[in-house]
């Protein structure tokens, strides 16, 4: 009897402490918040409160209160009166809550300054953390009453949060900021007086019933706010990156950087991150105290109020996901822009020597993949601490539930942390290598691209091709290390939730406990909760893995010094009289300080005074390039100085053009003025081209130039430097690439007429004429200036090197060809672009509606059909034993409540441990199968598109951004190797979760069905409303992408003529609009999702109070149909209740995956081209062709079906051995006639023969390996010299060096190491005359009986390609040699002569035959240039 009154005495002593620990927490949170309001008033009394608050404002700030007040007064009534002992200290709340409910009227309406009061940050700050004492609160609540006064609490926070929201000055300091931030889109809905749109995404709703209705536009997107303008968000962070290096120099942080733009916004939604993660367990409280109310079968009003508790309070937390979400999102894209917009800037400032150290394929993977990552990091830095909150609380929370029984659960998971761990470390290991193989992937594919019409015409296309997919392989074993260890990471953390289960529940029975139904479901809805994090996790120390990684990556190129331009080490001399003062200059092209002895320029002194022409001249190798871009800065300067004075115009050997119009290429950002602009036009000889062009100056060009003709390249990068009025100009070999009368035109008229006559211009020329008419003479000789001085002073032994010429290259300004063509030029500056010249380059095509599910078949099939099936099964039977896991626990539950069980606690454990060792294996079986099945995808789709891509046309290339196709290859093909088998295994994880909740929920809840009929109808609305705005909002993705990469990449290709015009805040300026752009469709592609996802939460909410209410309902025994044992009616409910995640979860998941397909789709798209006829049916004989002998048959060719044709009506005959000239002005259609041969284009009408056979009928690859050619443009790409000269390992080495001798290169060759030394990227290792040189050489080991030379020896001084000349006319007797020229030299000896006029044949015939004929052609080409 003593005992049991002990046990009573401390049973009731613990019941008062924890009644008095709930009133303490009630009566000081109420003492709080009124000290609060009287603290503020007083301290806020002279504010006044200009805004007219709206009838729906006035409702809830006065009627709340009020309501508040009345519930208090009666709840403090009926507890004096039902208070029988008197105990003072229970009536502390009520009368507390009943007091602080007065002060907030007479605040409300007698104060002035009410509305600062309520608006204060410190006020609304502290009603969110009221809602944290409500839900602790809760243990107390036994009447309607207060679960009342708790919802008209929340209602009243909400409120005042709102209304400050609405009233926060867009001014603030970052201290006084509130927990979510003002924005534009909170003042364009206060504008449109719909606040509401503000927490519901609504402003998104009319472009979304845009969407479904028609294709969107770019102009339908939503304007981005203020502040995330990509060029502000470029300047903070470029502020606080020169800060970093300013206060750190050695290791200067992009992290911290990023921290000093976006770290304060980034904490306070951390703050309310923190907010919303503990509102989550509040669902799991909730369904504790419901299951327990159930199991009672009481049949008062608390079951409804608790009811309705977990439907509010699920509606309240789909606000605060999404708000949250949004403003992450927000922060993410500004991040993105900040860090895209100053690797750009990155780019065009820093020199050539500086960015040695890095690949162009790695400087656009900053661009196109660590940019993500980097981003990506926003999330993964909160879920590093938020996700170990989240399973503390939960952990906690069990603790409550199953005493010390959860650390058998914990156990287990603590002893995964250092597996993780270990293979964390494995993942970020092979990420690292798997990225560096990724950049030089990218740049080999970027070569391929670039040279592709060269390649081809050497038939090394699929070689090339197949190189590529070597460096593809090799990065795939680096991608599977990494997907199969992502794989154990996936199986880890999946069977955790359920290893826990099993191991808890088996331990909290063993001791001893009773399983109920509350504590059970209590703990599985805990365990859901657990779900998540334990499975995000393992993503998000990847995600910091990769991120950290890609920073470094990152951090090391912003290190780069950047350029300038003047520059000087130990010298301070200056004069105003000098344009270029050079003085013991050494300078090199590495970046590497301990390769200072690699020495390009050596120990020069130079000194040109103003409005001097000077002729830089040497032989090929000489350093002349050099030279002049040791004058612009960009070599590095390791000894002496280099002072240039004025502004400076550059001409590169190489010409780069713009994708763009011919008017934009000549402007270059200078405003129009039309004189000097026609005037430019004339002088450079381009008034006939343009008058030639469909749609004259507004005529598109293509990527890098490609419809134009080499000299018309040249010509146009001329004009761009005329037209900028620059008071100097450095001009390299700009007149190899013409002909002799056009380069006697542009050497009169531009370079010495009146537009540049008293202007500074350094020029390295081969051309006798310019040498002729300079002021002063510069000489080069490996890297040294060997003499300088006027022509008449010049050394008789430099003097014959440079004078060997006939008479047919010295031309007279007396016999210059009229321009009597007009020009088709728009004076008015307006840009219209003609649809024939729109056709020169293609836009991006997009698809149109929902992604076709052969898309998805398309997948599959790379994947392998066997592998989808058993990724299928798999998860399906997975689900399948978790739900019977699950079902098992609630019988296990309500035959032991019943105390009616037949079977031991250990057979019960037994059938647990099989349902869970089941679904570990089909875990691992689902984790492995998507690795497998998605690198096997990975493989078949880059080999397929590189296939694909390799057989289509040269036009294909000619009319498509090689930027555009690069996005394919990194980025699209970036998302199939990584984000899209990540994604499919989510959305079907979610797929076959929310089934086996629905047949769960069905089972349990037979009118559960009834709801799901009207349920399915609104889910299905909304996501066919939703898919067919996000599918349009994707593709207007990808389309605004990829001139974002093509942007970057010809910036890339041009950067040194950007910083020589001082132009790279113009680039900016074009990189910010299309970065603005994709910004735009990014925002807007993030509200819409937002905008779906705050609605299905809330369906989801629905679905909960609606399963709460009806489990109260059936518990009653009101209804006839009974709703089953609290066992199931607690496994419903707590199935019910991650219901409202995983359906946004399934829709997002299934929308995402639907984006990232897009992917998928861009690629198919590339996989459709067209086709060139690859076979033919006749074959080839292995020393086919015998004789040489091609015939040309009335050929007509054109490179597009609407521009003019390049060949008309083409015939002629070149018997076998013949060494045949093919001449005429720039743009004549020479390059056409090896097109044709080549059968780069195919004809319109005619045929050609070769030795008898027409080209047409023979396997074009096979053709292409049997003829010879030296290219226009010399090709050398990355890789060993013997490799470029004979990459399919024909030739000995002794042949190789012969070549090499009789190609004048070989000294070259050995002073760089001989022919294993290492080929920079596009051959910078030599000049391009010896790249010339080399390409040669390339050729002539080929020993065909055809060979084509394309301006071979435009690039080579006059001595170096008359030895080239006997050369090849040793070397190639019995050989046919077609000969593209301008030097008139060049073709005098030759055999024959064709001479063409704007495609046409106007001549032909013997050279020396057509000079006796002064009627002839040629005879005027030999006058005109006399």
């Amino acid at each position: 009897m003593a005992i049991t009154l002990t046990n009573f005495t401390f049973l009731y002593m613990d019941a008062n402490l924890k009644r008095l620990g709930d009133i303490v927490l009630g009566f000081g949170a109420n003492v709080v918040t009124l000290l609060l309001i009287l603290i503020l008033t007083i301290t806020r009394r002279n504010g006044r409160c200009n805004r007219r608050k709206s009838y729906i404002e006035k409702c809830l700030l006065y009627v709340t209160p009020a309501l508040g007040a009345c519930l208090s007064c009666v709840d403090l009534v009926l507890l004096v009166r039902t208070n029988r002992r008197r105990e003072v200290i229970l009536c502390f709340v009520p009368l507390s809550g009943f007091v602080m409910w007065i002060a907030v009227i007479l605040s409300l309406k007698f104060a002035c300054c009410a509305c600062h009061v309520f608006t204060s940050q410190i006020l609304c700050f502290w009603w969110i953390f009221r809602f944290l004492t409500d839900a602790l609160h809760l243990n107390m609540i036994f009447t309607l009453q207060e679960i009342c006064l708790i919802m008209l609490d929340i209602a009243f926070g909400i409120s005042i949060n709102v209304l400050r929201i609405k009233q926060a000055h867009p001014k603030i300091i970052p201290l006084e900021d509130p927990l979510i931030e003002d924005d534009d889109d909170q003042k364009r809905i206060e504008k449109n007086g719909s606040w509401w749109d503000l927490f519901t995404f609504g402003y998104i709703g009319s472009i979304m019933k845009h969407g479904s209705v028609k294709q969107l536009e770019l102009e339908n997107l939503l304007t981005l706010p203020p502040e995330m303008d990509p060029f502000t968000c470029c300047e903070n962070l470029l502020r606080c990156w020169q800060l970093q290096e300013c206060n750190n120099y050695s290791t200067p942080s992009l992290i911290w950087s990023i921290y000093g733009v976006y770290g304060w916004p980034y904490f306070r939604l951390g703050l309310l991150k923190v907010f919303n993660d503990c509102i989550g367990f509040a669902g799991p409280l909730l369904l504790n105290r419901l299951i327990k109310y159930l199991e009672k079968g009481s049949g008062s009003s608390v079951g409804y109020t608790l009811a309705i508790s977990l439907g509010f309070i699920s509606i309240f937390k789909s606000f605060l996901d999404t708000q949250y979400t949004f403003r992450l999102s927000k922060l993410k894209l500004k991040l993105r822009s900040s860090i895209m917009s100053v690797i750009y800037r990155k780019c065009l400032w820093v020199n050539t020597a500086n960015r040695s150290g890095f690949s162009e394929g790695e400087i656009q993977t900053f661009m196109s993949v660590d940019a993500d990552r980097i981003v990506n990091l926003c999330n993964s830095l909160h879920d590093l601490w938020s996700l170990p909150l989240q399973i503390g609380i939960a952990l906690y929370l069990l603790y409550t539930q199953v005493k010390f029984a959860f650390l058998s659960g914990l156990a287990i998971t603590i002893l995964l942390i250092p597996v993780n761990k270990w293979i964390s470390v494995l993942i970020a290991s092979a990420t690292e290598k798997m990225m560096k193989l990724k950049d030089e992937r990218i740049r080999k594919t970027g070569e391929l691209l670039t040279n592709i019409r060269t390649l081809k015409m050497y038939g090394w296309d699929n070689w090339f091709a197949d190189w590529l997919k070597e460096t593809r392989a090799t990065e795939v074993t680096h991608l599977a290390t990494r997907k199969y260890l992502d794989a154990w990471c996936v199986f880890f953390w999946a069977t955790t939730p359920t290893l826990f289960s099993l191991c808890t529940f088996g331990l909290f029975a063993l001791m001893g406990h009773q399983l109920d139904a509350a504590t059970v479901f209590t703990c599985l809805a805990l365990f859901n909760s657990l779900i998540s994090p334990l499975n995000s996790f393992p993503w998000v120390i990847n995600g910091l893995i990769d991120a950290f990684i890609s920073t470094r990556r990152v951090s090391k190129f912003l290190c780069c010094l950047e350029h300038s331009r003047d520059f000087s080490i130990d010298s301070g001399f200056t004069s105003e009289d000098l344009a270029v003062c050079v003085e013991d200059a050494s300078c090199t092209w590495s970046s590497n300080v301990e390769e200072d002895y690699n020495l390009t320029i050596k120990q020069v002194s130079l000194r040109v005074p103003k409005g001097s022409f000077v002729a830089v001249i040497g032989e090929v190798g000489s350093g002349k390039t050099s030279l002049l871009n040791s004058l612009l800065g960009e070599m590095r300067c390791v000894h002496g100085s280099i002072l240039l004075n004025g502004s400076v115009a550059y001409v590169p050997q190489v010409p780069w053009l713009l994708s763009g119009t011919v008017r934009e290429n000549i402007l270059f950002g200078k405003p129009f003025d039309s004189k000097r602009y026609f005037e430019t036009l004339s002088a450079c000889a381009l008034d006939v081209d343009i008058s030639l062009m469909v749609g004259g100056d507004m005529a598109c060009i293509g990527d890098k130039g490609l419809n134009l003709s080499g000299g018309q390249r040249a010509r146009f990068a001329l004009a761009r430097a005329v037209y900028h009025g620059s008071d100097m100009y450095l001009l390299d070999d700009v007149l190899s690439a013409v002909d002799s009368q056009v380069g006697c035109w542009i050497l009169q008229r531009a370079l010495l007429g009146p537009l540049l006559n008293k202007k500074t211009r350094v020029m390295c020329t081969h051309n006798i004429q310019a040498i002729s008419c300079a002021d002063m003479i510069v000489v080069m000789d490996k890297g040294k200036v060997n003499w300088s001085g006027s022509v008449t002073d010049m050394p008789k032994s430099i003097s014959p090197t440079f004078s060997l010429t006939n008479e047919f290259d010295m031309s007279s300004p007396n016999h210059l060809t009229k321009r009597k063509e007009t020009l088709s030029i728009k004076e008015d500056g307006v840009d219209e672009i003609s649809e024939a010249a729109a056709d020169i380059v293609k836009l991006e095509e997009r698809k149109e509606g929902r992604v076709e599910m052969m898309v998805y078949r398309n997948y599959a099939v790379f994947s392998g059909w066997f592998i989808t099936i058993v990724i299928l099964v798999s998860a399906v039977l997975m689900q399948g034993s978790r739900n019977g896991n699950d079902l098992w626990l609630s019988y296990w539950v309500d035959k032991t409540g019943k105390g009616v069980s037949h079977y031991s606690t250990s057979f019960y454990l037994m059938v647990l441990c099989i349902f869970c060792i089941i679904n570990s294996i089909l875990t691992l079986v689902r984790a492995f199968s998507f690795a497998f099945g998605g690198l096997k995808a990975a493989v078949h789709v880059h080999n397929a598109l590189i296939s694909k891509l390799i057989n289509a046309p040269t036009q294909f290339f000619d009319q498509t951004p090689s930027g555009r196709i690069l996005n394919r290859f990194s980025s699209d093909l970036y998302t199939i190797d990584d984000s899209l088998p990540f994604i499919l295994n989510i959305l079907l994880a979610n797929f076959v979760g929310l089934l086996g909740i629905i047949v769960v929920l069905s089972y349990v809840q037979v009118l559960f069905l009834l709801l799901l009929l009207p349920f399915w109808y609104i889910y299905s609305k909304l996501q066919v409303f939703y898919r067919s705005t996000s599918r349009e909002l994707r593709r207007l993705d990808s389309v605004s992408r990829s001139p974002i990469y093509a942007s970057f990449t010809e910036t890339l290709d041009g950067s040194s003529t950007i910083r020589a015009f001082k132009s790279e805040e113009h680039f900016v300026g074009r990189f910010i609009e299309h970065l603005t752009l994709y910004q735009r469709t990014s925002y807007s592609e993030i509200i819409a999702s937002l905008w779906l996802s705050l609605r299905l939460q809330l369906l989801g909410s629905m679905i909960v109070l609606f399963v709460a209410v009806m489990a109260v309902l059936g518990s009653g025994g009101n209804f006839p149909i009974s709703f089953g044992t609290p066992g199931l009616v607690g496994l419903a409910l707590s199935y019910a209740a991650p219901l409202v995640s995983l359906l946004g979860s399934l829709l997002t998941s299934f929308t995402e995956t639907e984006k990232e397909m897009v992917s998928v789709e861009r690629v198919l798209q590339y996989m459709d081209v067209p086709q060139e006829e690859v076979s033919g049916p006749q074959s080839l004989s292995d020393k086919w062709p015998v004789h040489g002998l091609v015939e040309f048959h009335n050929v007509t060719m054109r490179y597009i079906s609407t521009l003019p044709p390049a060949l008309t009506q083409i015939s002629f005959t070149i018997q076998g051995g013949m060494h045949v000239g093919v001449i005429g002005r720039t743009g004549a259609g020479k390059s056409s006639i090896l097109n044709a041969l080549f059968r780069l284009t195919p004809v319109c009408s005619g045929e050609i023969l070769v030795d008898g056979k027409n080209i047409s009928h023979l396997p074009i690859r096979e053709l292409r390996s049997c003829l010879a050619v030296v290219p226009q443009s010399p090709f050398l790409f990355q890789g060993s010299l013997r490799d470029n000269l004979d990459p399919l390992g024909l030739s000995e080495d002794w042949r190789i060096w012969e070549i090499l001798d009789k190609c004048k290169v070989k000294a070259a060759v050995e002073s760089v190491g001989g022919l294993d030394s290492y080929v920079k990227e596009s051959g910078c290792s030599f000049s391009v005359g010896q790249r010339q040189l080399l390409c040669l050489a390339r050729a002539l080991l080929k020993s065909s009986k055809i060979l084509c030379l394309d301006e071979c020896t435009a690039n080579i001084d006059v001595h170096t390609a008359s030895l080239l000349h006997n050369t090849i006319s040793s070397e190639c007797k019995g050989v046919t040699v077609i000969t593209i020229a301008h030097r008139i030299s060049t073709v005098v000896d030759l055999d024959s002569i064709l001479i063409l006029d704007r495609g046409i044949l106007v001549e032909q015939g013997k050279p020396q035959h057509l000079l006796q004929d002064d009627s002839s052609t040629f005879s005027s080409f030999v006058r005109a240039s006399q």
